[in-house]
């Protein structure tokens, strides 16, 4: 695609990575000095293949992490080891022994782009020079390394320096409870807040929402069962529940979330808190309109329910600004924290205003919630990140990235939607119109089949965003006449004899999970780790370090191509 063909190494027929900038000494002296660009070309001629210690200008000691190691035996052992949850090992045969910035070499000696990079934990990539340093600060001064929640010189930096790039409106009233080392803890402690604070127990979600792995999280996760939680729709265009998408879906979003707390009749009584991802990432890769996510703010504040923006994932400038829930306006109650603000390390907070600060000592703790490396990592990145504008920059690659996309997909009719926010971004994989059952295809078989839409692409628009094709504005449009229904209007007799007419999209293709696998496993044979995700995991996902340069943001666009026409090719025959 692009330019980016054109760039060796890292062409679509390149199996080596670009050459990253960040694994050379020059790399490390320009970020001493200030100097670096994160749209600098990468220096020529610098290998990937460092040794932690020789990032930073030491000499690399021998070690087992230096040493040949055999890649098959590593993961036979893994396999015969590990439990059947193992997940990323089962669909990235790899075994990592160095890393530098978005490189990651395997112990086959092959070089690999990582748009994983740890689910979103790396905001400035492998082994960051200035992370490094902060590490070695700490381990060199002697410091301890776990001390509880005593505090300390390290954890007085960090809270300062996260503190400077909270929200307007909550950084001066804000409080912080430092949890254990995964934001799983850090979103049960967050609920045990709110319903601590208003003395409340239930709790609003999302539908496709996914906040951790331990019972409370999994409660306001999209997949629970037998919980307290009242479910909401969350807005999308492609798969839009209400079948309008965009500004009207959003609406009627906002308007059922409304009826259900003041319905007295509707089952949901008023609950403690209100937790929303500002954008799904797990879910499918689904930024939250800022108008609907406004609205949510206000339906909240108005009813006295705390809201919570999960910004585990979103946080530390992914979306293109430093907190997702900025490009809204919206100041939430509370918000939790992971992931990126360790600097690759675990760390986990949850940051709240300070009147629902009411539980008592110990109402939640950890033993490992004064991990001292990973604050002082933390610190060096949320730094880092602020003085860089790695944000504005994430905001300005993630753009082009997602047009450059989009164009690809007018040419390949298996791409559903491509959709993301920053340097957070997913492409829904469909299957052809054919494939599809009742109720599900884009074919002739229901509204918006062949009466609407039949091109190829289904319900995409010609500029292969996605967005649904809405037929109709409202109830009986200005043009509706005998032909609406079949134009994409639903055509219902209700027992008045009149007949009304409910607006409907183009409807989408059904997803398609083995070829996003296929396309997996092409990529990471063109040497680009990709992630997967989605309701039926057939959403590719990139989610790349925010060091990423124009020259492997071209690679990697490349490589995705490449791999995308040869299993479409594959899986359609």
């Amino acid at each position: 695609m692009g330019s980016g063909a054109a760039v060796a190494p890292g062409g679509s027929g390149d199996t080596r990575a670009p050459v990253d900038p960040v694994g050379s000494e020059d790399f490390v002296g320009r970020v001493r000095s200030g100097s670096y660009s994160p749209t600098a070309a990468p220096p020529a001629a610098q290998s990937t293949v460092h040794s932690v210690t020789h990032s930073v200008g030491r000499s690399a000691a021998p070690s087992a992490l230096t040493q040949p190691a055999s890649q098959e035996g590593i993961l036979r052992r893994q396999a015969a080891r590990e439990s059947a949850a193992r997940t990323y090992a089962r669909a990235l045969p790899i075994v990592p022994v160095r890393a530098r910035g978005m490189t990651i070499e395997g112990a086959d000696g092959r070089r690999y782009l990582d748009c994983l990079s740890g689910a979103g934990t790396l905001a400035l990539g492998h082994n960051h020079p200035v992370v490094l340093e902060a590490i070695r600060k700490v381990l060199d001064s002697g410091a301890p390394l776990h001390i509880l929640d005593l505090a300390t010189p390290v954890k007085d930096a960090f809270t300062t320096e996260l503190f400077s790039t909270l929200p307007r409106g909550l950084a001066e009233r804000a409080r912080i409870q430092f949890c254990g080392p995964a934001g799983t803890d850090a979103v049960e402690a967050a609920l045990k807040l709110v319903r601590a604070a208003t003395g409340r127990d239930g709790m609003l979600a999302f539908t496709g929402a996914y906040h951790g792995m331990t019972a409370g999280a999994l409660e306001v996760s999209g997949g629970a069962r037998d919980v307290r939680v009242a479910r909401l729709p969350y807005p999308q265009d492609y798969r839009c529940p209400f079948g309008l998408g965009g500004s009207r879906g959003a609406e009627l979003s906002a308007r059922w979330t409304e009826s259900l707390l003041d319905d007295t009749k509707s089952g949901v009584p008023a609950p403690a808190g209100m937790i929303v991802e500002p954008v799904q990432g797990e879910g499918g890769v689904f930024p939250a309109p800022d108008a609907w996510l406004r609205r949510m703010r206000d339906i909240t504040e108005a009813r006295g329910i705390p809201l919570i923006a999960d910004e585990v994932q979103t946080g530390v400038g992914r979306t293109g600004a430093f907190w997702a829930v900025e490009h809204s306006g919206v100041v939430p109650d509370v918000m939790v924290l992971s992931k990126a603000i360790g600097g690759s390390l675990p760390l986990a907070v949850v940051i709240y205003r300070d009147d629902l600060d009411v539980w008592p000592p110990g109402a939640h703790a950890g033993t490992f919630r004064g991990n001292q490396l990973a604050m002082a990592a933390g610190a060096a990145t949320l730094a880092y990140v602020r003085e860089n504008g790695l944000a504005e920059r994430a905001a300005t690659l993630g753009a082009r990235m997602i047009t450059q996309l989009r164009s690809l997909a007018v040419a390949h009719p298996c791409i559903g939607e491509v959709r993301g926010r920053g340097l957070m971004i997913g492409v829904e994989l469909v299957e052809p119109e054919e494939w599809g059952g009742p109720g599900e295809s884009g074919g002739s078989s229901g509204p918006g089949g062949s009466g609407g839409e039949s091109k190829p692409g289904g319900s995409r628009r010609p500029d292969g965003s996605g967005a649904p094709v809405e037929s109709v504005v409202s109830g009986v449009s200005a043009g509706a006449s005998g032909e609406a229904g079949a134009a994409g209007a639903v055509e219902i007799s209700g027992t008045s004899g009149v007949t009304d007419r409910l607006p409907t999209a183009t409807r989408p293709r059904p997803p398609a999970p083995q070829l996003a696998a296929a396309v997996q496993r092409e990529c990471l044979r063109r040497g680009l780790i990709v992630e997967l995700g989605g309701r039926h995991s057939s959403v590719v996902r990139l989610l790349p370090p925010l060091t990423i340069t124009d020259e492997q943001a071209a690679a990697v666009l490349d490589r995705l191509a490449d791999a995308l026409t040869t299993a479409a090719r594959a899986h359609h025959g």
